[in-house]
């Protein structure tokens, strides 16, 4: 069960022997096996059988994933009578025909690039040119990079929900809490909210603006809002379904009307919410991973959007947006939305992926955690089962100069990598006529991934 060691390297240690009745795969991240049972014909579940070799003379059976929603995995074989009566069918058919559903609206289009080929990006390069590469990078970073400056706010309105957080019966986690204060103080400072405090006060809650929060989750950063400062139409933007949501808490205050969106940010036409139509509203999202920053930022100031939309569907009137990015290793060429901005600085398409694989080197020395927001998942998992299933192979020299790289400079790198994103996608909002900024808006030892992009509609741009 062990493996022929590396030259010079000490054979890792065999894991221990799966529980009776379960899947055989090891999750090296997790130390465990899978906790699911294995097929009856295998010592291996449908999602960790492998894709080429026979087991107890049985051959390999694919799985891939569903058409009608990639989330799942289906037997190939069984690929064509699944999708006509795939569960998640019937509730695609019902969010194509809802108003604000438009196909890859905010999306450029194109496949996206896995991580594991990112990752063969770096291993083509040469050594020299992996040294250029990085050169390069400081380069960029020091001529055109903003420099970040630190913006830790939390207003007494928010200090306040904050003491009164621990008699509330909702999931409470410091670290995240005070994250959601800092994004609404600097909503405050930047002049996108007025002056919180006792949301009673009419002026607060006449002058209060809608809110869309994108990437929604659980939606406290919105209940936070709600609470201090008087927000009275909510929309929550969330493709996944989860438990312990702040809607119930929402919608047991009378004043509040509340519509969440089951709706992936990349199909979200804004003109379409009849809600919606009319209203100011701030665009807000805490750790929009990768691409979904840029799509959030294309779906308020989509240049598809037209007079004969506003026609049809009314006018929208974004005041702001406030939204903390994230897991830039996730991050797409194609949905990036200030392309130019790179090209114009020598950064190719190549580059960008390279860029995007060293960002997680921020978070962490390497690429191994879950997603989480203070760790970054790297690999997917068909690189895990990968990496468990080849015995290890002789290091290369891509491998040994990045090993070669003190932590310390390997962690300043992926920092410089997220901050040249980041300034793209400010300049890009600057370049639409909105006044921006970005800021660090938490300590690193309460999250590493702490940009803020913040910016407000002028006259011009409104």
């Amino acid at each position: 069960m062990g493996r022929a060691p590396a030259k010079g390297k000490p054979s890792p240690p065999a894991p221990p022997p799966p529980p009776p009745g379960r899947c055989h795969f090891w999750l090296p991240n997790k130390r465990r096996h899978c906790a699911n049972s294995p097929l009856p014909t295998s010592q291996y579940c449908g999602n960790h059988l492998p894709e080429s070799a026979s087991d107890a003379g049985t051959p390999c059976r694919r799985r891939v994933p569903c058409p009608v929603d990639p989330s799942h995995t289906v037997l190939e074989e069984n690929l064509e009578t699944h999708v006509s009566k795939c569960p998640f069918k019937k509730q695609a058919a019902a969010l194509a025909a809802q108003p604000f559903y438009s196909k890859g609206i905010n999306s450029r289009g194109g496949e996206g690039v896995t991580s594991a080929a990112k990752r063969a990006t770096v291993h083509r390069l040469t050594e020299d040119e992996l040294r250029a590469l990085i050169e390069k990078i400081k380069s960029v970073h020091g001529a055109a990079a903003v420099a970040m400056r630190d913006s830790h706010l939390v207003t007494d309105a928010c200090d306040k929900w904050m003491r009164n957080q621990a008699d509330r019966k909702v999931p409470y986690q410091e670290k995240h809490v005070t994250q959601q204060a800092s994004i609404i103080g600097n909503m405050e400072a930047f002049g996108l909210l007025q002056k919180g405090g006792e949301v009673a006060e009419e002026n607060v809650v006449e002058n209060a603006p809608a809110v869309v929060e994108f990437g929604a989750g659980r939606g406290y950063l919105t209940q936070m809002m709600a609470d201090c400062y008087g927000i009275r139409n909510v929309f929550l933007v969330e493709r996944r379904s989860y438990k312990l949501k702040a809607d119930r808490s929402l919608r047991q205050n009378e004043g509040i009307t509340l519509k969440r969106l089951r709706i992936d940010i990349e199909d979200l036409n804004l003109q379409g919410i009849e809600a919606l139509n009319g209203l100011q509203y701030l665009a807000i999202g805490k750790h929009l991973c990768g691409p979904a920053t840029d799509m959030t930022m294309m779906c308020c100031l989509h240049e598809r959007y037209s007079h004969a939309h506003e026609k049809e569907y009314g006018k929208n009137n974004l005041r702001g947006l406030a939204l903390a990015t994230c897991c830039h290793h996730l991050c797409q060429w194609n949905h990036y939305a200030n392309k130019t901005f790179l090209s114009e600085l020598g950064i190719t398409e190549e580059d960008f992926h390279a860029m995007t694989w060293f960002s997680s080197w921020a978070v962490e020395g390497g690429h191994s955690s879950q997603d989480s927001s203070l760790e970054v998942e790297d690999s997917t998992p068909d690189d895990r089962r990968e990496k468990a299933e080849k015995p290890d192979v002789e290091v290369s020299g891509i491998d040994r100069l990045i090993g070669g790289i003190p932590a310390g400079e390997r962690a300043a790198l992926g920092f410089m990598c997220k901050d040249i994103i980041d300034t793209g996608r400010l300049l890009w909002l600057r370049g639409k006529g909105l006044e921006a900024d970005l800021v660090s808006y938490v300590p690193s030892n309460i999250s590493p991934e702490n940009h803020l992009l913040i910016a407000k509609c002028t006259s011009s741009s409104g």
